[in-house]
């Protein structure tokens, strides 16, 4: 027998679970690397209009859909449109794309949670080498760190929404945002820290062009964890009397807030403990500024704070970065494992097996992927290159579906579900959202632009991604 529909427990422990989801590693390091790159300032405004603008009408349309429905995505988009096969696809769609999306994550999930552990126990001067994270990623140790990255998700999902997931946002997020903030005082105190928050915070408008327009727009977009589904689950375990609109408003301007102060951190680290770095020689990469970049920084700081301050800062960051993937990877793995029961019957203990063992197949594959087994290695080419197996899952999953699903759900919910249904499950428990000037913007983004900036996005990538050609910036 399915277990029932559980809802959270208070409006902060789904706020805070909600902001779990989308606070992760591109907030805390992709994103202040781009701004730094993308024209500083200009970038943190427009990535701010872009969250408010375009964002967040995107997400409570998620949200109001799940809360409707009371019901995972697909079964969401099967109960409102009547059973509609092309809307059923949708369905299946937000639920696949969650699974290889926590298949990947879950890769980079278990280096974090590997350096960690390396950090703690004194070997940050191997970790700042330029060949370890080479050498880790395809050691077995990284089976034995995986192991144990599992046992902590399943401990949280196993719990259900109240006593696991809700229970673990309430912990791990004033966690995540404690060291965040002791971080961030800790390197604003530094020498030269001030030219990195100039750099970070001066705006540079000579720099904006078409792909930084783009770049911020997919950066705020990712950002917020739409297109996963997972707003549409979270959505159908809010309360039908909860301010949802209001709600919705929270958790993006929680996640703003995180990605801002994130910039607060890395960027004055980074001019503070290497003066004569040339900001345009960042890498854009998120991993490589984890795993290679920043801990060389760290160990740099050996000389101010002795090899076991700087392990024990190193190891701070770490674990701040950890809680973030976790609740993110947490909230991914709901979705299909929400599905399961929902659409199959399963208990929820039943639910995480059969998704579990899907999860732990496809990301010893992804894991594989990097000169271990040839076959994963060289597993595809398109665009003129070799693809791995993890670079395919990323590729379609992350970079070409998530827009794609969210220009589904603008059209779900103005031109199939319709405005009258969308705004009557809107106004529950928002009475003075009703007839408000934001309800009409978000009723006239969702059925005009949105999709249109959503379609060229989802175009665009798929002629970059698999053809080479660039058809915008």
């Amino acid at each position: 027998m399915a277990d029932s529909r559980e809802q959270f427990g208070s409006k902060l422990g789904f706020i805070l679970a909600a902001a779990g989801s989308a606070v992760g590693i591109g907030n805390l390091v992709g994103f202040p690397v781009g701004a730094a790159k993308n024209g500083g300032g200009a970038f943190l405004l427009m990535y701010a209009v872009f969250v408010f603008f375009i964002c967040l009408p995107v997400m409570i349309a998620e949200m109001t859909v799940g809360r409707s429905a009371q019901k995972d995505p697909l079964g969401a988009y099967t109960d409102l449109s009547n059973r509609n096969p092309g809307w059923r696809f949708a369905g299946w769609l937000s639920i696949v794309t969650p699974f290889m999306i926590a298949v990947f994550y879950l890769v980079i999930t278990v280096w974090i949670f590997g350096y960690l552990f390396e950090s703690v126990i004194g070997n940050l001067d191997e970790l700042a080498q330029p060949e370890t994270f080479g050498t880790f990623i395809n050691s077995y140790n990284l089976f034995v760190y995986m192991a144990g990255v599992i046992a902590i998700v399943y401990l949280i999902l196993q719990g259900g929404v109240k006593k696991g997931i809700e229970k673990a946002a309430k912990i791990l997020m004033p966690a995540l945002f404690f060291m965040l903030l002791v971080l961030v005082i800790f390197v604003l105190t530094r020498d030269n820290a001030m030219a990195g928050v100039a750099f970070y915070l001066v705006p540079d408008f000579d720099k904006i062009d078409a792909s930084v327009v783009n770049g911020a727009l997919s950066q705020a977009f990712f950002s917020l964890s739409l297109g996963m589904g997972i707003m549409i689950t979270y959505g159908s375990y809010i309360d039908k009397r909860a301010d949802l609109p209001g709600s919705a408003k929270l958790v993006a301007l929680t996640d703003t807030a995180v990605a801002f102060t994130a910039g607060l951190m890395i960027l004055p680290a980074i001019f503070s403990f290497n003066p004569e770095v040339n900001p345009e020689e960042l890498s854009e990469s998120s991993i490589s500024m984890i795993f290679s970049y920043l801990p060389q920084i760290f160990l740099e700081m050996q000389s101010t704070f002795g090899y076991v301050g700087a392990s024990a800062i190193a190891s701070i960051f770490f674990l701040l970065v950890f809680f973030a993937a976790i609740t993110s990877l947490v909230s991914i793995f709901e979705v299909p494992v929400a599905a399961l029961m929902s659409e199959k019957g399963m208990e929820r203990k039943k639910s995480l097996m059969v998704c579990g063992a899907g999860l732990i197949i496809f990301s010893v594959f992804c894991a594989l992927s990097f000169g271990f087994v040839t076959f994963f290695t060289e597993f595809f080419n398109y665009a003129g290159s070799t693809k791995s197996f993890f670079d395919v899952v990323y590729d379609v999953f992350y970079d070409t579906i998530l827009p794609l699903n969210g220009l589904l759900i603008c059209l779900f919910v103005i031109y199939r579900w319709k405005k009258a249904n969308f705004n009557e499950e809107l106004d529950r428990g928002a009475p003075n959202f009703k007839g408000s000037i934001f309800e009409r913007y978000v009723n006239f983004s969702l059925g005009t632009f949105i999709p249109v900036i959503l379609l060229v996005i989802f175009v665009n990538t798929v002629a970059l991604k698999y053809f080479g050609v660039a058809l915008i910036g």
